[in-house]
C-alpha cells in the first residue's frame, strides 16, 4: 500500500506531502515549497530512502525548495506539465515578490503529460493534467488507495484561484469535473492547503462545483 503524511511548510501553509511504498520504504516528497529543515525532519522519522521530487504546479509555495532538496538526495525532480515551465523559471522572482527564501534554480527531470504514471518504489500513480490554476498543473492518483494528491485544483469547500498568469476559471471548472469527478466519490483528496476531504463531499456541499451548483449556473 501506499503510505502518505502532510507536512506543512512555509508562511502559505502548504501542504507538502511525503508518500511511501510501505514494502520498499522508498517515497517522495510532494511539492516541497520550502522548510527543508521540517521536511528532512519527516523523512528521517518515517525512515523513507527519498528517491524522487514530484510537483504539482510552478508555484513557490509548491516547488521553490524542489532543486535543493533533489540536489542533496541525488533524486530527480518529476513534474509539473510543461506548460508551468514559465513558472518553474521565474521562482527566484516570485521568491523575491513575497519575500520567500530564495533557493537554487532547476529544472525537472521530467516534465509529465496526462497518462502519465511515476513510481513510488512499488506503488504506481496515475498523472492528471488539471489545468485552470496554472496551465501546467498536474494531479497525482493512487487507485488502490483512493488518494489523489490534487495541489491547488480543488480544496474542502472552495476551488483554486484562476487571478494568476494563465489561470482561468472555465478551465479549472472542466478539469475538477471531467479529470477529478470520475475518479469516483469515496476518493480521498490532499489539496495544496488545508484539510483533506472526498470528492464525494465536495460534489455535495462545495459552492463552486457541487453538482447542484453547477446544474443551477452558480
Amino acid at each position: 500500500m501506499l503510505k502518505v503524511g502532510i507536512v506543512p511548510v512555509t508562511p502559505f501553509a502548504q501542504n507538502c506531502s511525503l508518500v511511501w511504498c510501505d514494502r520498499t520504504m522508498k517515497g517522495a516528497a510532494v511539492d516541497p515549497g520550502g522548510d527543508l529543515d521540517r521536511i528532512r525532519g519527516a523523512i528521517e522519522q518515517v525512515g523513507i530512502t527519498l528517491e524522487k521530487v514530484l510537483l504539482t504546479h510552478g508555484h513557490l509555495d509548491h516547488a521553490s525548495a524542489a532543486g535543493e532538496l533533489a540536489a542533496e538526495a541525488g533524486v530527480p525532480i518529476e513534474g509539473p506539465h510543461e506548460e508551468d515551465e514559465f513558472l518553474i523559471h521565474s521562482l527566484r522572482q516570485q521568491g523575491e515578490a513575497y519575500g520567500f527564501p530564495l533557493y537554487p534554480a532547476f529544472k525537472p527531470s521530467r516534465w509529465l503529460q496526462g497518462g502519465d504514471t511515476v513510481t513510488v518504489g512499488e506503488e504506481v500513480l496515475e498523472v492528471k493534467h488539471c489545468p485552470g490554476h496554472t496551465p501546467g498543473h498536474v494531479v497525482f492518483f493512487h487507485g488502490g488507495s483512493k488518494l489523489a494528491i490534487v495541489g491547488d485544483v480543488l480544496f474542502k469547500g472552495s476551488i483554486g484561484r484562476t487571478d494568476f498568469p494563465r489561470g482561468d476559471h472555465a478551465t479549472l471548472i472542466r478539469s475538477i469535473t471531467r479529470e477529478l469527478w470520475p475518479l469516483g466519490a469515496d476518493v480521498t483528496f490532499i489539496p495544496g492547503h488545508g484539510p483533506v476531504s472526498t470528492f464525494g463531499e465536495e460534489r455535495r456541499s462545495n459552492p463552486f462545483v457541487a453538482d447542484r451548483a453547477l446544474a443551477e449556473g452558480i
